[in-house]
């Protein structure tokens, strides 16, 4: 593999070792990490987000790291936001004569890197989200479904995610995309993938972790800082589950037994994106989850270019 000029990608549903995977390839090719994460831009959501900071500390040398927690709470980002952050650390990182790692679990976000299609910035369309704002969700999904077909399932978690898909979907269909590509990149990609009991074991045994942890105390500690449960709920299942406890629509055990069938679900959704992208193109080579961590990274360095 030529260093510095191919992008290294590391992916794989929650919970599958990403992060430990992809820190120590980075301490071996004095690397830096660019997170495709949706989630771990906003400071403040550590422990629901699965930052695991700690993780990139490896014999007292910091790995270096990117697009982790750029933004605070409450603000939208989005895909084309995510690729032009990752444009200029991609850039910033290999001028250095490091090596970019990209890793990540968020699918949209590592496909628009590794397609390459440009993408545009969608202004608010006030007239019609005053229209849709009159809808229910289901009548948003029938909406959407008219507009494109629904590979993000996140499109359709709440109303404000619906709305904004919905003005996403109107814009680009009145504007088609340039399809111009961005800069070349060559790239390998590296996906974790473990037996399915065995993974859920996995995401059982983290949700414990993180309760443990203060998950719970991270989420009161956002609304007294002023973030409504409306704002908090947006920001994935943690957070919504949580938030509802914390309100009072469910209780404790509730929570914890939702939020765990939920990730479960969560994971076989990200691993329904994978191969989807797999299908269209994307050669992504497995490594087997309980393959020893010096294996793995062996595995990575043998990979050619794309």
């Amino acid at each position: 593999m030529e260093k510095n000029n191919t992008l290294i990608t590391i992916l794989g549903p929650t919970a599958s070792g990403k992060t430990h995977l992809a820190v120590h390839l980075a301490e071996k090719l004095s690397g830096e990490i660019i997170s495709a994460d949706s989630r771990q831009v906003y400071v403040g959501m550590d422990i629901g987000t699965g930052k695991d900071l700690e993780e990139y500390q490896i014999s007292g040398q910091q790995i270096p790291y990117h697009l982790i927690d750029i933004h605070p709470p409450g603000y939208e980002y989005n895909v084309f936001e995510f690729q032009q952050d990752f444009l200029k650390a991609f850039d910033q990182i290999t001028q250095a004569g490091q090596q970019a790692i990209m890793c990540g679990g968020t699918g949209m976000y590592i496909e628009s890197i590794l397609k390459g299609y440009r993408l545009q910035k969608v202004p608010e369309n006030v007239a019609l989200r005053a229209e849709l704002a009159m809808m229910e969700l289901e009548q948003l999904i029938e909406q959407l479904q008219l507009l494109k077909p629904l590979h993000n399932t996140t499109d359709i978690a709440d109303r404000k995610r619906a709305i904004k898909a919905i003005e996403i979907a109107t814009f680009e269909q009145q504007n088609p995309p340039e399809k111009s590509r961005l800069p070349e990149i060559n790239h390998v990609v590296a996906g974790i993938q473990w037996e399915r009991s065995t993974l859920k074991r996995r995401i059982t045994k983290r949700l414990k972790a993180r309760l443990q942890e203060g998950m719970v105390e991270e989420v009161e500690n956002l609304l007294g800082k002023g973030y409504t449960a409306e704002q908090l709920k947006f920001y994935g299942l943690e957070y919504r589950f949580i938030t509802q406890y914390l309100e009072g629509e469910i209780n404790k055990n509730d929570m914890y037994q939702k939020l765990n069938s939920a990730i479960h679900n969560f994971a076989k959704r990200q691993m329904t994106y994978f191969r989807r992208m797999e299908k269209q193109g994307i050669h992504i080579h497995w490594l087997e989850g309980d393959l020893p961590l010096e294996q793995k990274i062996e595995k990575i360095l043998n990979l050619s270019p794309m």
